[in-house]
């Protein structure tokens, strides 16, 4: 861990910058700046009603949200692509950036590391990532931090610098601070401050409070099998040490597992069970309410983690594709963004006279279903290479399939252009036959009778040009 840590100090670029005197934390609580206001709603504290933030990640649709948009997106596989000449971006390799897109770190795969990435994000709104140099300074390992262990600091001259506490996992064996050239943060919803990311728990954490509470509250209704409280009458008065005595001995007995047994009461007693209006029983659409809210706070349609009906539209495309769009668009665009600028790589960076970036693979996001895929396939025709479609299906190429093939009666504007300036658009001119000399005459005359042969085969090609032209 020793090593590590060596590796990444002295790593730090500029090595002889030393942190600023006048860098001072920057307030990272969910209220952004004021920390006295903690409240999840005016008054909130007056009546004794806070949102646990734990508690609030175990309710069931803010746990299906966040885990849904993380998995999504960690399974997109990460590729270094590389701008040519015509502004086209295509995958490569790299010994310098390869490594660590396929192998951020020694304890976690792409897909871990990438879902950790977005559970930060998500659940803290910030995600910060160390980063790790060689002695070329190139990034070779990346490591998402735990929130709660980072700090962010401003100087008086406005440059950013980061105070990490020790990460063991991370080679970080005591607190150190860096600057922000070592550091790759995405931040997610910046209400408060600039540097201060804020998470969807924010605006979601009153609902979720009120369907754990609706959870907890049937979960003990139907401990008590199903049945509701109800009312104990004497006929007569009678002391509160009597009330008191009946109510232990009737909960003791008569509540929980013991709910349902029978009871013998004397001296007139009668029970009396309460009764649940409808407005009361409908626990069930309560639920689905706050459910939809969280869905709506974190953009993921509701049928996708089993809230609400499943749209009628048949096209999986689509779904998917409304789904990319509202949701995870901007958390895949950020984090590209993130990831280039980290390894200093992106547009408008020129490395060895190359331009390259990072791209996660969306492909397998929005896959369309066989019958669709196949009919934009057979449409993209005098677009792709037959090897480029057989790609999109998992196909190997093959012989002749490194072209792109078009049918024959398309013609260019230009072949239209000069049909059309013919008197006679629709009649096509045949070639007139040029006389050949006799054999005999050749034979007189051999050098007139070659050139008037190429002549002649000079004004039979010009006029099968022209007849081709015409079309």
């Amino acid at each position: 861990m020793a090593n590590a840590l060596t590796i990444l100090t002295s790593a730090i670029v500029p090595r002889a910058k030393a942190v600023p005197a006048s860098a001072t934390a920057v307030a990272e609580n969910r209220g952004g700046w004021i920390n006295l206001i903690r409240e999840s709603f005016a008054g909130a504290w007056q009546q004794n009603i806070t949102v646990d933030f734990n508690s609030v990640l175990s309710y069931n649709a803010v746990y299906a949200c966040i885990t849904l948009i993380a998995s999504d997106i960690s399974k997109l596989c990460v590729e270094l692509v590389q701008e040519d000449a015509d502004g086209i971006w295509t995958e490569v390799s790299s010994p310098a950036y390869s490594p660590v897109l396929r192998k951020p770190n020694r304890y976690q795969n792409r897909i871990q590391f990438w879902e950790g990435w977005i559970l930060s994000k998500l659940m803290r709104g910030n995600t910060y990532v160390l980063k790790v140099r060689d002695n070329r300074q190139v990034v070779t390992a990346l490591y998402v931090l735990d929130p709660n262990r980072v700090r962010v600091l401003v100087a008086d001259d406005g440059s950013v610098w980061y105070r990490l506490n020790h990460d063991n996992l991370s080679g970080l064996t005591e607190a150190i601070t860096v600057p922000a050239s070592e550091i790759i943060h995405d931040r997610f919803n910046c209400l408060f401050h600039p540097l201060v990311g804020t998470s969807p728990i924010y605006a979601a954490g009153v609902a979720a409070t009120q369907g754990l509470a609706i959870q907890n509250n049937s979960a003990k209704f139907f401990g008590n099998k199903s049945q509701p409280g109800g009312v104990l009458t004497a006929p007569g008065s009678i002391g509160d040490d009597t009330a008191a005595r009946l109510k232990e001995a009737w909960d003791t007995k008569f509540s929980g597992e013991n709910a349902g047994k029978v009871a013998v009461l004397g001296d007139g007693l009668k029970y009396e069970r309460m009764a649940l209006t409808a407005e009361e029983s409908q626990l069930i659409d309560q639920l689905k309410w706050t459910a939809e809210v969280v869905c709506s706070v974190f953009h993921v349609p509701p049928y996708k983690i089993g809230v609400g009906q499943m749209p009628t539209n048949n096209n999986v495309q689509a779904l998917n594709t409304e789904y990319y769009s509202q949701c995870l668009q901007a958390l895949i665009e950020s984090a590209e963004l993130c990831l280039d600028e980290g390894l200093g790589i992106g547009e408008g960076v020129l490395i060895a006279g190359k331009t390259y970036g990072t791209e996660f693979d969306v492909d397998n996001l929005l896959r369309m279903d066989s019958l669709t895929q196949m009919d934009v396939l057979n449409k993209s025709a005098g677009i792709l290479e037959i090897d480029e479609m057989r790609a999109r299906i998992g196909v190997k190429k093959t012989k002749g399939g490194n072209a792109v093939y078009l049918q024959q009666q398309n013609y260019s504007l230009e072949a239209l252009a000069k049909r059309d300036a013919q008197p006679d658009p629709f009649t096509i001119a045949k070639p007139t036959a040029v006389p050949m000399m006799p054999p005999a005459a050749q034979a007189e005359d051999p050098q007139a009778a070659s050139n008037d042969n190429a002549t002649a085969a000079a004004a039979k090609d010009a006029l099968l040009e022209i007849w081709k032209g015409l079309g």
